[in-house]
């Protein structure tokens, strides 16, 4: 049997009670420089009370006594509609969370390069493997097989871009018109030479491609930092913070397109 859209996004999709007590958005977030709207910070706060009190899974976010591989995280909420007219928000996490994509109450990963079986995984094997017999070559350091190394090198850098641009090819991004767009196409459109590293990995991408998937309507967007942050000091705990600009920018163009945004504001504001 076949699971229908609305099953799939009704694992991730949390109700909002009482929310005819909220004046709805007129427009979306700006997400470059917002203050969240009244709906995001009720999300925000939900989302929040999960983190505090889940049992899932274990995450060093420096909240705790252990001082040891501390990694703050970025989290993402959408505020939506749904299809029956329901109003509540998606949540999502940048990158990878206690070490994988999937987790209760967050929307999946547009791309799961660790997926078991995935090519992903062989292609890194086969990576490893050159580099270790690069390694032992070098190891011996005999003149007569410099041509060899040479040689593996030249097969590891090919290797290694065929790689990359595949995992670049399963990157395909929708927007409310429901329009795909490739990772490759849309930063070769913003005059980028290649899609930088993790780019469709942040949480707002993953949040809309989500909503649109299962023909949501997007309200108000608000991402925070969760956690220390020992290699920066700009990422405070419990601040927001806009999408960033290098790795979104290019694709919430595309995927915002045909929404309007309320206009830039001034500031934004701590939880």
């Amino acid at each position: 049997m076949s699971t229908s859209l609305t099953s799939i996004s009704e694992d991730y999709f949390t109700p909002f009670e009482h929310a005819e007590r909220y004046v709805l958005p007129e427009k979306f977030t700006f997400p470059f420089n917002y203050t969240p709207h009244p709906l995001s910070l009720l999300a925000v706060s939900m989302l929040q009370s999960h983190l505090e009190t889940q049992q899932e899974w274990a995450h060093n976010f420096g909240l705790s006594d252990d001082p040891e591989n501390i990694i703050g995280k970025m989290f993402g909420v959408l505020v939506v509609e749904t299809e029956q007219r329901q109003i509540g928000y998606l949540a999502a996490f940048s990158g990878k969370l206690a070490g994988g994509n999937h987790h209760a109450k967050f929307v999946p990963p547009i791309f799961d390069g660790v997926a078991e079986g995935g090519f992903l995984n062989a292609g890194m094997t086969e990576l490893s493997r050159i580099n270790e017999a690069i390694r032992v070559l070098e190891f011996d350091k005999g003149e007569a097989f410099e041509a060899k190394i040479q040689n593996l090198k030249a097969i590891r850098k090919g290797h290694s871009l065929s790689l990359q641009n595949a995992i670049f090819d399963q990157y395909s991004f929708l927007n409310q018109a429901g329009t795909r767009k490739s990772l490759r196409d849309i930063f070769a459109d913003a005059s980028y030479k290649n899609p930088p590293a993790g780019a469709g990995e942040c949480a707002a991408p993953k949040l809309l491609q989500h909503a649109f998937l299962n023909k949501m309507k997007p309200l108000a967007m608000a991402e925070f930092w969760w956690g220390m942050s020992p290699k920066s000091a700009f990422w405070k705990h419990g601040q927001f913070y806009p999408a960033c600009q290098e790795k979104c920018a290019p694709i919430l163009d595309h995927m915002l397109a045909g929404i309007a945004m309320e206009a830039n504001p001034e500031h934004s504001v701590a939880i």
